[in-house]
């Protein structure tokens, strides 16, 4: 899939709602490509008091429910469709996830991409010796 049909998945889902006064959704959304071509997406979830998470935490764990955790591309998406670098969290998140990760392509101004490791330049995990 290429980036652009990635972009069209996620902005279906895009779309602020309110659901009462403490919660709003999908103000952003989300899709990934894993490495074996599954999509899988995500809204972000905001609460009045900072317990909501983004669009990608969401996309991952769907993605996690079905046993992937390689990630080919990504883009998360604002309301208007346009896209969105994931924030540090997301980033820190995917590149625990595998190592190859590093090499996710990631969509963070429309038509602008770049790997993870370019938006992560000096990932602590890198000179940890960790095996993961």
């Amino acid at each position: 899939m290429n980036n652009i049909n990635l972009r069209a998945i996620a902005q279906k889902y895009a779309g602020g709602k309110r659901l009462n006064d403490f919660i709003e959704y999908g103000g952003v959304a989300a899709a990934i490509e894993t490495i074996t071509g599954n999509i899988y997406t995500g809204i972000s979830i905001d609460t009045a008091c900072s317990m909501g998470f983004c669009a990608e935490h969401s996309a991952v764990a769907e993605m996690l429910k079905h046993g992937e955790c390689r990630i080919k591309a990504m883009v998360a998406v604002d309301e208007e469709g346009h896209a969105v670098p994931p924030c540090g969290r997301c980033r820190e998140l995917i590149s625990q996830l595998s190592k190859e990760n590093l090499q996710t392509i990631v969509e963070v101004r429309d038509g602008v991409f770049v790997t993870l490791a370019e938006i992560l330049p000096y990932d602590w995990k890198d000179d940890s010796g960790r095996d993961w």
